[in-house]
């Protein structure tokens, strides 16, 4: 009967894992429908706003399909490198960063970083601090 039991706990926690995701799959809502992005760097606690319609397309086109890979360790951290939240109208339906959604962490394929920061530095970001 142990042992059984034992199979049976084994069984319920490997379902509980976690698994790979795009950013499409962890939003619960229609993408296209997101009125602004903001951005956060976690190095400065500077903010960058994507509001214009045609740059905010093409920065969720950009991330939408990027693949979230649980890492192993899932022990807590401090600090991050970006933030990013979705927003429709002023209500906020979405935040994640570079490599944590949800409370847990991922690596991502391709690397998430490089593409926030282009859109943070350079690509039609507007300050809002």
């Amino acid at each position: 009967m142990k042992k059984l039991l034992m199979i049976v706990f084994i069984l319920v926690l490997m379902g509980c894992g976690l698994e790979a995701k795009d950013l499409g799959e962890f939003y619960e809502g229609d993408l296209s429908h997101i009125t602004h992005v903001e951005i956060m760097s976690g190095e400065t606690g500077e903010m960058r706003v994507i509001d214009d319609k045609e740059r905010l397309q093409v920065f969720l086109n950009e991330v939408k399909n990027v693949q979230f890979i649980p890492q192993e360790n899932q022990e807590k951290r401090s600090g991050f490198r970006y933030s990013i939240n979705l927003y429709k109208g002023n209500k906020k339906t979405f935040g994640f960063s570079v490599n944590m959604v949800n409370g847990h962490y991922y690596d991502t394929e391709p690397n998430l970083f490089p593409i926030v920061d282009k859109w943070f530095k350079r690509e039609g970001a507007k300050a809002i601090n």
